[in-house]
Parts: structure tokens; C-alpha cells; sequence
């Protein structure tokens, strides 16, 4: 089965759609979102329609969370704040129903896949994976975790393999999965990639062949921006679409 993965689209159109008719051409049999359809954009009614009408599931990401009233955000920077505000003001009762009904995690036990937003350990606390540091911190529930764990949040490709006392990073490029290992991907961003490449990133696992594959689209920046721009978010939030961090 050749599933479709996507992540942190953060309220971009613009990007998603890009996304979506990149994923015309690959013959996906299943689509799953990792989280944070919403915030720092300009578009979160018009994301969440297409994200809930595409997907087989989708993870609660914080954002997500910030907006449907189920964490406390107020430590959050005051552009960010903003933002998750005002999308609580946007969301049609619809989209607002169905951020506060998403799961923490999605495990695929046919697949052999675990799907969540952020770090495995303590789901709720959506901590980062960044580094091989991060990652150690799933060593001890290492028979817990799937062959396969795909997360996002942090808005990078990184590739983790781990075994019971190690943890190895690996290049974000298309790569088998070895038998001896398990994995921890972080997929990147469709809306606000931060890794210095402003092309809206989604990822592809053949459930089959045991293949995982990243691929990077490039969408309509300026549109995108200028939607940040007139719902007078803050202005690096557009900025930032055209540099990739």
C-alpha cells in the first residue's frame, strides 16, 4: 500500500494545493496528516476543508490544539498567540468540531506505522525530535515503537534509526527500511518548511516494498504571503515563506 504523508501546512493554501496535485501522479491508496493544519497562515477554513475531505486521519498537532481550546498556549510568542486566536475567531463550527476530536497518535498495526505529531514519549507534551538527542529519548520504549514512526512539528527532514542502545541519524533521502532497525522520519512542512528550501515538502511510504520517499513541490509563495499579510499576522510569518526557515 502506497500511503501519502503530509505535515504542518499551518493555514497555507497555496502550498497544500501544490501538494495535493503533486500527489495526483505518485497513486496514493491512503493519505494521513501529521498535525497543524492550522496557525501562522493566512487560509486555516480553507486547509482544514481540504485536509479533512483528503485524508484517511489526521494527528492533533499543537496548533491544532492551541486553536480548539485543549492546551494552554499562553506561553507561546505574541505573533503566535495571535495567530492561534484569530483562527479560533476564523474556524467554521465544522473545522472547529473536528480539530477538537483529532487523536494524539495513529497506529497502523497492517502497515506496521505509528503516526504522531511530535516526539513518541509523552504525546501531549509535543516535544521536538531535532537531533539524535531527542531521539535516545525513545530508547526505552524501543519494543513499544512501530517499525516506522513519521512524525512532524519540528518543519525539518530527519531520519532516524534506531536499535535497542543506538540511535543513528541518516541523509533525508528516499531509503529502504532495514529489518534490524526501527524509524523515526520527521516529514518536513508543507506550508513553512524550515530547512533553507521554500518548496512545500510531503513524503511517500510503500508499505510494501518498505520504501520511504521525500519529495518537495513549488507552489504560489506570493499568493501565500500576501494572505499572511492582509490578515495582518505577523509580517515574518510571510517572510519566511520565500527563505524556507
Amino acid at each position: 500500500m502506497r500511503l501519502g504523508i503530509l505535515s504542518d501546512i499551518h493555514a497555507n493554501y497555496e502550498a497544500l494545493s501544490a501538494v495535493v496535485e503533486a500527489f495526483k501522479s505518485e497513486d496514493i491508496d491512503r493519505y494521513y496528516c501529521l498535525g497543524d493544519t492550522v496557525g501562522y497562515g493566512g487560509s486555516p477554513n480553507e486547509c482544514a476543508d481540504v485536509v479533512r475531505n483528503l485524508v484517511e486521519a489526521t494527528i492533533l498537532g499543537n496548533h491544532d490544539a492551541a486553536v480548539a481550546g485543549r492546551m494552554d498556549y499562553s506561553y507561546y510568542y505574541e505573533a503566535a498567540r495571535h495567530a492561534l486566536d484569530l483562527h479560533a475567531q476564523l474556524l467554521s463550527s465544522e473545522n472547529m468540531a473536528w480539530l477538537k476530536e483529532l487523536p494524539y497518535q495513529i497506529k497502523l498495526p497492517d502497515q506496521a506505522v505509528n503516526l504522531c505529531h511530535g516526539s513518541p514519549v509523552r504525546l501531549e507534551e509535543f516535544e521536538y525530535i531535532f537531533a539524535p538527542e531527542q531521539a535516545r529519548e525513545c530508547l526505552p520504549i524501543f519494543d513499544e515503537l512501530a517499525p516506522l514512526t513519521l512524525i512532524g512539528h519540528s518543519h525539518l527532514c530527519k531520519v532516524f534509526a534506531l536499535t535497542k542502545n543506538s540511535v543513528e541519524e541518516l541523509p533525508p533521502i528516499d531509503f529502504e527500511l532495514q529489518p534490524d532497525r526501527k524509524y523515526i522520519v520527521s516529514v518536513g512542512s508543507v506550508g513553512q518548511p524550515r530547512d533553507y528550501d521554500n518548496r512545500a515538502s510531503y513524503t511517500l511510504y510503500d508499505s510494501t516494498k518498505k520504501r520511504f520517499e521525500f519529495k518537495r513541490v513549488e507552489y504560489d509563495i506570493e499568493t501565500a504571503a500576501d494572505k499572511v499579510l492582509r490578515a495582518k499576522l505577523e509580517r515574518n510569518f510571510a517572510h519566511r515563506l520565500f527563505i524556507g526557515v
